[in-house]
């Protein structure tokens, strides 16, 4: 085939001049994810100062052999005072600026630039506080020249982990009003087995915790399916219709629930955690602390532009983290293990 001698084609019109107008789509896509497992799981509460303070106690180990005389003489039991801990608010912050013209212009995909930057640092800034949260950040007390940050979900764990070879685990500032100012120590990562993930479980329950969800990396939850799937892990038929029509056919791939001795949890992976750690959470007992939430400021004008400031300001409060616990230094490039 050929075109009929002297045509004027499409390709001869200028792509980029005024002859042709580019084609585009008015929409501005994003697709960097929004999802927050961690917050979207726990408790939302008031933070009344730049540190917030909580108590936690434990009670005493039962006794077989809590038995007296009829009459016997009255002697009190020694008691034990609750443990004081804390945590400290950090500020995060997204510092918007937009020119006048920036503003003006005719755009694709957006009536106001400006807002639609505001919405953008928003999720951009729910994003920073999952990843911050769910770290092994120690808390640091901050001061006019040093920011005050929070200690996250990682620097914690103290009663039930699980850590490989020379891992340690955080330690807490002081032990009757403390918090975690000694870093983990992370140690030689390792295959997650299955024995340790429910030794972890088992910890947490006897410890007086319901723990309801395994938080993991994206690639450690592939691996968990995977292993799960296996017929050395005992998996059941599964026995749901995941078509969407009666004639649909399917394959399921993964597995979201874990039914073990002392309950079923979700296995929820997480795109903003470590690889290398695998949480066992009791969500009751953590929770989100606002001293500020999240707002826009509008900042004084000091250019030919707007300028706005979006701000939260929070701590995560840990009420026991012996409800919870953790695998870590977990390599998620190898197959889960028995």
């Amino acid at each position: 085939m050929a075109q009929v001698t002297g045509s004027h084609s499409r390709y001869d019109l200028q792509t980029k001049g005024e002859n042709v107008k580019d084609d585009l789509t008015n929409i501005i896509t994003i697709i960097s994810p929004t999802e927050t497992p961690f917050q979207s799981n726990i408790g939302k509460g008031k933070a009344k100062n730049t540190f917030t303070d909580w108590l936690t106690d434990t009670l005493a180990a039962a006794s077989a052999s809590n038995a007296h005389i009829d009459g016997d003489a009255f002697s009190g039991d020694t008691l034990t005072a609750p443990a004081r801990l804390q945590n400290h608010c950090q500020i995060m912050r997204k510092d918007i600026v937009v020119t006048r013209r920036a503003q003006i212009v005719d755009q694709a995909g957006t009536k106001s630039e400006l807002q639609r930057q505001i919405a953008k640092a928003g999720k951009e800034l729910k994003r920073d506080v999952e990843k911050i949260i769910c770290s092994e950040q120690v808390a640091v007390v901050g001061n006019d020249t040093t920011a005050s940050k929070l200690a996250g979900l990682g620097a914690w764990y103290d009663t039930n982990t699980d850590r490989g070879t020379s891992g340690t685990d955080g330690v807490l500032s002081s032990t009757t009003y403390g918090y975690p100012a000694t870093a983990v120590t992370t140690g030689t990562d390792r295959a997650l087995s299955e024995a340790t993930l429910l030794s972890i479980v088992k910890g947490a329950y006897v410890e007086g915790g319901n723990p309801s969800i395994i938080m993991v990396g994206p690639t450690v939850k592939q691996k968990m399916s995977q292993y799960l799937f296996g017929s050395s892990a005992r998996i059941a038929t599964p026995y749901q219709d995941h078509g969407k029509s009666k004639s649909a056919a399917s394959v399921i791939g993964a597995v979201d629930y874990y039914t073990s001795d002392f309950g079923t949890l979700h296995i929820i992976p997480n795109r903003f955690q470590s690889e290398t750690d695998v949480h066992v959470i009791d969500p009751e007992f953590w929770e989100l602390q606002y001293l500020d939430g999240y707002k826009t400021e509008k900042m004084a004008k000091t250019s030919d532009a707007d300028q706005r400031m979006l701000t939260v300001d929070l701590t995560l409060c840990s009420k026991n983290e012996a409800a919870s616990g953790l695998v870590g230094d977990v390599d998620s490039s190898t197959a889960m293990v028995a």
